[in-house]
This record gives C-alpha cells, structure tokens and sequence, in this order.
C-alpha cells in the first residue's frame, strides 16, 4: 500500500533527508569557518549530483580520476592545482581574494611552477641563468596606491624558457629563469629576462587527457611571472602577457586580464642596450610593469 505520494515525490524526499543528516554531521564542529565551509560544499556537491543525476559509472570515473591526478603529483609537479587552474576555480578563488582596489595592480594565477630560494639577482641583472631564448629587458616601479615609492620590495620573477619548459620540468636540477630582486629607494626595478612564449601546460596526466576529451588545447598565452610583497601592503602574484599573442583569449587557465597585457618592443641588434650588456649582435625586446599595491586586507 502506498500514501498516495508520486515516486517522483518519494525519491526527492529521500535525497533531501540524505542532504539534511549529512548536514547535521557537521553540527558539533567547534571550528565555525571549517562547519561554513563543510556544508556548504556538501549543499553544492549534493545539488550538482542531483542536476546531473550522476551515475554510478561517472562516479567511479571520478574517484579514478583523482587517485591518478594524486599518484602524478609529487615534489616538482602539483596535478591538483592544474585541475583547478583549467576549471577556473583559481582565477575566482584569486577573484574573491583580491578585491579591486583603486589602481591596484590585479592579480592572477599562481601557476604550478613556483620555487621557494630562487638566487638573488642584482637591479640590472640576468634571472636567464643560462635558459634559452630572446633576451627581454624589463623594467619598471613598484608604488602604494596614493604613487608613493615602495623602496626594498621584494620582487620574484620565474618563466619559461623558449622551447616552453620551467627549470623544475628538466630533469638535471637546474636554476634558470627565475630570481628575486629588490625594489630601489626610488622603487625602481629592472633586470634582464627572456621573452615570453606560448607553452603548453604538463598535459600527459589526467587533467590532459581531460582538456581533450573536451577539445580544449592546453596552450598557455605567453607570460612572466611575478610575484611583489612588501611589509603592510597586499602581496601581489600575477603574470603580464604579450600584446598581440594569438592565445590571449583562450589561455588554458584564464589567467589573461586586459591591464596586464603589455607591449613587448623588439629591437634591433644597433639599439643602445641598457647596462651596456653584450648580446652578440641579437635582436632583444624591451616592456615596462609599472607594479602598484594596495594596503594589506
């Protein structure tokens, strides 16, 4: 016998009375951001279940594709920050957490790449390290919103190198291409670089095979990384990318903001090099990062 409800009315019951006690789990958790967060993520994981109608199969794709994005992750390759990186779940969780502030540099991904105890280099420098690729001289200030100069800034750079490789990505324990430098008493920066290109992100694990199983290419838009803090002041991570790139729209991680798009300025082997550095007769290019930060949140 039956109340006279719909099966229709019995299953959705069923999956909200599930819903709710899973909820009710997190009731005695002493920590109240960690209980927000809880339930709020398993309201979303439950409604997504439910809008999909997963199915079991889709289940176990799921749990199988996290084990392999684990086992691939180790000390120099982190697979879960590319799967959040391609998903856009980086690029928001950046958005919530640097709100705009005035003319406040904005920010972007931090990528997987980054390595703690970069060498220092001195102003006028070369982060090369020996990378191959176009020499790029880069210059620029480092200020506070209201302009004022932010003198011993701590500025980290990193990128690839021209054949679209990080240090951490060769297999020979290699420092090159990256270095951190410091501000002067003006705010002034500038050191020697690589010009950016285009490089695909590591896409011989899950999170590749996922951006072909949807057609998407793993193509990264050209781009330096930077990283610039200073006591009191928001610490900034963000990238600037190269004007007229054809990749610019369709970054893999949508890292690509409008105001961090700059003009690489290439020039020819007779142009005055800035310190009187000898490239051999090589065209060079040149670009400016003025770099402002706002007070720390």
């Amino acid at each position: 016998m039956t109340d006279g409800t719909s099966d229709a009315e019995r299953q959705r019951r069923a999956e909200e009375e599930l819903l709710a006690k899973v909820l009710a789990s997190f009731d005695g958790t002493e920590d109240e951001r960690l209980r927000e967060v809880l339930r709020s993520l398993v309201t979303h994981l439950h409604s997504f279940i439910r809008d999909v109608r997963l199915t079991q199969r889709e289940w176990e794709a799921a749990i199988a594709f996290l084990t392999a994005a684990g086992h691939i992750t180790d000390d120099r390759r982190q697979e879960f920050i590319l799967l959040s990186d391609v998903l856009g779940a980086s690029m928001q969780t950046i958005a919530v957490n640097n709100e705009a502030r005035g003319n406040a540099t904005e920010a972007t991904v931090f990528g997987p790449f980054f390595v703690e105890g970069s060498p220092r280099a001195e102003l006028g420098g070369d982060i090369s390290g020996g990378a191959a690729g176009e020499p790029c001289w880069v210059e620029g200030t480092v200020t506070d919103i209201d302009g004022s100069p932010v003198p011993g800034a701590r500025i980290e750079v990193w990128e690839a190198d021209e054949d679209g490789f990080y240090d951490v990505q060769y297999s020979d324990d290699r420092t090159a291409a990256r270095a951190h430098l410091f501000a002067d008493e003006r705010g002034w920066y500038g050191f020697w670089a690589l010009t950016p290109t285009p490089y695909p992100i590591p896409h011989d694990g899950p999170v590749g095979a996922m951006l072909e199983a949807t057609g998407r290419s793993p193509l990264r838009a050209s781009h330096l990384h930077f990283m610039v803090s200073s006591p009191g002041l928001r610490t900034l991570v963000t990238h600037i990318f190269v004007a007229g790139d054809d990749l610019l729209e369709r970054d893999a991680v949508f890292g690509v903001k409008e105001s961090l798009i700059k003009r690489f300025e290439r020039q020819p082997p007779t142009a005055p090099v800035p310190g009187d550095r000898d490239l051999g007769g090589r065209t060079w290019t040149r670009t400016t990062f003025d770099i402002v930060l706002p007070p720390e949140d």
